[in-house]
């Protein structure tokens, strides 16, 4: 059973401050918003990874694996002051490495000869010169889900070869409730980037998408008045160091 401390509001603590590439700063200084809150969580331990990795028949891509063995999963909140309201805005999520489980393969519906998400495989979906080729969801791919989205999609670790999973054949991509695929990014440290850099606002994955973030989303978005300062960008791959500290390193030697 996975512990989770209480809340800490904004950048109380160092490595939180790393973790978050210092956007909890700006949050708090921008006007109209309020209540910057991290669920802090602890490392997950290595043998939680390796029975991970020997379960799924899969290894995790590295700068992953360091990531948990940082902090088991990731969450952050914010919300803005409307006239006399409190307005969640703003929600960051990673999913711990219990969380981390297989897109079901099973039936949709507990119905018999009901279909499952294999049925729904679209050949036409094939890669194009400017995507790589989609997912599927039928053994050609073993599927991993990151982030529910707050039930707007989902984030998906996807193993492009099937089983046995290897880490250089990952990718980042999001499922969209039409259950059509975008691709994000190559690593999780690209995708972890983006995340903090668009801040968590709702719906913000459509804009990887060929019809974008919808009006409703939108509308939210200009709630609070957009930070002018840009988070800190990782330049590489995250790599443990001194057990709690969660710092990008560039591949290349200094």
């Amino acid at each position: 059973m996975e512990e989770t401390p209480p809340p800490l509001l904004g950048s109380s603590k160092p490595h939180l401050e790393k973790l978050t590439l210092g956007v909890t700063r700006i949050l708090e200084s921008s006007p109209g918003v309020t209540e910057v809150t991290i669920i802090e969580k602890l490392p997950a331990e290595r043998h939680m990874i390796s029975s991970w990795e020997q379960k799924n028949n899969c290894v995790l891509p590295e700068d992953l694996k360091n990531f948990y063995l940082m902090t088991n999963g990731f969450h952050m909140t914010w919300n803005v002051k409307l006239d006399e309201h409190t307005i969640p805005l703003g929600s960051m999520a990673i999913n711990s490495i219990s969380k981390l489980t297989q897109l079901n393969q099973s039936s949709m519906y507990s119905l018999p000869n009901a279909p499952t998400l294999a049925d729904l495989e679209d050949d036409i979906q094939e890669a194009s010169e400017n995507q790589p080729e989609k997912p599927h969801f039928d053994s050609r791919s073993v599927i991993f889900e990151l982030d529910p989205c707050n039930g707007n999609g989902k984030v998906c670790l996807v193993y492009k070869r099937g089983k046995p999973g290897l880490a250089q054949d990952t990718e980042i991509w999001f499922l969209d409730r039409a259950l059509y695929w975008h691709f994000l990014t190559d690593t999780f440290t690209a995708y972890y980037r983006l995340l903090i850099t668009h801040l968590g606002l709702p719906q913000w994955q459509y804009a990887f998408t060929s019809y974008g973030v919808s009006p409703q989303a939108k509308q939210k978005e200009y709630l609070g008045d957009p930070p002018e300062q840009e988070p800190k960008q990782p330049s590489g791959q995250f790599q443990a160091n001194r057990g709690r500290d969660l710092i990008p390193q560039d591949k290349a030697a200094k």
